[in-house]
């Protein structure tokens, strides 16, 4: 795949931690789907314009590696690329960076399949395929 990024900038707000003000593991999934959706949408179609088109995409797998931690209020910086396009999946690659620092807090990726509204796989002729392909060889 082409190395295509998106970067997504936010802050790990109050809510987002623990006790200690450390951000909660479970976080970073939301802040990958935040990731993959800028993507989408910088690239010219959001997950809203594919659901309405009749294709979703849930998770069929996840990972995360946590490297270090985030505190409360650090800016961070989202990284998301896809590193795998296939007929009926897309896997969107993730890296979370302490935005001041540089420093890498976590990776991993989410993978997803292409379904119909009904749950359906959708094989050859899949135009979210098609237009990733498109939009990362342009």
């Amino acid at each position: 795949m082409p190395d295509v990024k998106q970067i997504t900038t936010t802050r790990v707000r109050y809510g987002e931690t623990d006790k200690m003000g450390v951000a909660y593991y479970g976080r970073y999934m939301d802040w990958f789907e935040m990731g993959r959706s800028d993507f989408c949408r910088a690239h010219g179609k959001s997950f809203a314009l594919w659901e309405a088109d009749g294709v979703l995409l849930p998770v069929v797998e996840a990972h995360c590696r946590y490297k270090s931690s985030l505190l409360y209020d650090d800016e961070i910086d989202i990284e998301t690329s896809i590193t795998k396009l296939t007929k009926v999946s897309v896997e969107f690659h993730c890296r979370i960076f302490h935005k001041r620092t540089g420093r890498l807090a976590a990776e991993g990726y989410t993978k997803h399949a292409f379904t119909s509204p009904e749950g359906k796989l959708l094989r050859d002729g899949n135009d979210l395929e098609r237009w990733l392909r498109e939009t990362l060889t342009a």
